[in-house]
């Protein structure tokens, strides 16, 4: 079955670098950013592992908590942790989730329908759509979902902007336009009417277009 925004996150229990976790549990009452990597010891991966580190402080102020998932075993990724701290200047703080039986990548919808289905000497190329971001609410649903070819690191900045959006909207009933940072002004959803929005939001607001009704941001 496939994955839609608005779905719950499947739950799973899984063996990662921190120990056994319920995934459910694991995340708590917090918001969750899930990655996923086709293979360890590839050159991008390593990349992108050792980048999340750097910015997990910066989750941790958004109350996000962040895990991966590469389809080895854990043994494997501790490993690759030595590689990632050597090349990138840190190793990875967060939760690693060994997924050799692919149980995890399956359930979140990850494995092409034609990929081989063998689950020994599997190969990056044999997992190449597992690259996929998974943001997770509070209420273990999906909120945003993001996939990349092999050949492209990801923009985990983009990320941290995309989570940002998705916890401002789901506190007021805003939307973000395009390439809207943090601070910047927003735009208050068509469902709100003139009169609601005249009670949220009481200065006022520009509307270049009737439709169009733009706010600074609220906290």
């Amino acid at each position: 079955m496939s994955l839609r925004i608005g779905d719950e996150a499947p739950d799973f229990t899984a063996e990662s670098t921190a120990g056994a976790i319920r995934f459910h549990e694991w995340i708590g009452d917090g918001w969750c950013i899930l990655f996923s990597h086709p293979k360890d010891f590839t050159p991008v991966c390593t990349t992108e592992l050792g980048y999340m580190a750097g910015l997990k402080p910066q989750f941790d102020e958004r109350n996000c908590k962040i895990i991966g998932l590469s389809i080895d075993p854990v043994t494997d990724h501790k490993r690759w942790a030595q590689d990632i701290e050597e090349t990138t200047g840190h190793a990875p703080n967060y939760p690693l989730i060994g997924d050799a039986d692919l149980k995890v990548a399956q359930l979140y919808d990850m494995i092409h329908p034609n990929a081989t289905a063998k689950k020994e000497g599997r190969t990056a190329v044999d997992n190449q759509t597992i690259r996929s971001v998974f943001v997770i609410g509070p209420d273990k649903k999906i909120k945003a979902m993001l996939t990349y070819p092999m050949s492209t690191g990801r923009n985990f900045d983009e990320v941290l902007r995309l989570l940002d959006s998705v916890q401002l909207t789901a506190k007021h009933r805003v939307a973000t336009p395009v390439n809207w940072k943090s601070g910047e002004d927003v735009i208050i959803v068509p469902a709100v009417s003139d009169d609601e929005a005249k009670q949220k939001f009481p200065a006022g607001w520009k509307a270049p277009k009737p439709y169009m009704r733009i706010v600074p941001q609220p906290e």
